[in-house]
């Protein structure tokens, strides 16, 4: 099922009608993880409360599922999966290296996607089969950067931190492996793989929105993007997002290799 465009943008617009005012404010921000910290703030929940008011309106029959206020109609083909701000911790610090996420699955299988940063007026997201990004009202294809190896790749993931034990040791052979790693993306850096700028994200433990709206976006520019055992990313957790299927492969083998 596609998705037009004109819709994916008034969604961008009623999630930015909410976040960007609040954005390097002063607005309360409330802890979610007793033992931890799980920021969410009221840009979040506003956002959400209109990103579900469009697609009722639009698409009543589809179900959603959004970071802030569960589920609802999930026996729908159609579920939409929202996160109203991918990145609360970049959000409430000021960096503008976060975005609203929105995608769509059928049957489970993810098959449109939009990332808008507001601040940055980006707006990436796939429709028709291709990868598009506007900003400064250019509207353009994008692709990937057709990396093929490991030792030419950027890599990118949120934080070294967020591996434990097996996962991390993981992951610093994958970074001792490409030219550059650099943190604290959060979406921005699955989009900018989309772009050609980025080659490789490697994480884990990511919920299925964190991950469902960028996955069209990715597979539209050229990318290739699976679970660490190379299954679906839907349904979230270790996650291997790469420019191309040859340097996903290679990625893989590296994660998998022995200690």
């Amino acid at each position: 099922m596609d998705i037009p465009a004109e819709f994916l943008r008034r969604l961008a617009g009623a999630a930015a009608a909410q976040t960007l005012p609040r954005f390097r404010g002063a607005g309360a921000v409330a802890n979610k993880l007793e033992g931890g910290f799980d920021p969410v703030t009221e840009a979040d929940r506003e956002a959400e409360q209109a990103l579900r008011q469009l697609i009722r309106a639009e698409y009543p029959g589809h179900g959603i599922i959004g970071e802030e206020f569960g589920p609802e109609n999930i026996d729908s083909s159609f579920l939409w999966v929202v996160d109203p701000i991918d990145g609360t911790r970049s959000f409430i610090s000021g960096i503008p290296l976060w975005g609203t996420l929105v995608g769509l699955t059928a049957d489970g299988r993810a098959v449109a996607g939009m990332m808008a940063q507001p601040f940055t007026r980006e707006l990436f997201y796939a429709s028709a089969g291709q990868a598009w990004y506007e900003a400064s009202g250019v509207t353009r294809r994008i692709a990937t950067s057709g990396k093929t190896a490991l030792s030419e790749a950027t890599l990118c993931t949120t934080t070294p931190a967020m591996f434990t034990e097996n996962g991390r040791a993981a992951y610093d052979r994958v970074e001792k492996s490409v030219r550059m790693a650099r943190y604290g993306t959060d979406c921005y850096a699955y989009a900018m793989l989309a772009a050609g700028h980025v080659d490789l994200v490697v994480e884990t433990g990511l919920q299925p929105y964190d991950i469902i709206a960028l996955i069209p976006i990715i597979a539209a520019a050229g990318g290739t993007v699976t679970d660490w055992n190379g299954g679906p990313a839907e349904r979230g957790g270790d996650i291997v997002a790469a420019a191309t299927a040859e340097l996903h492969a290679a990625a893989l083998a590296v994660l998998g290799a022995a200690g």
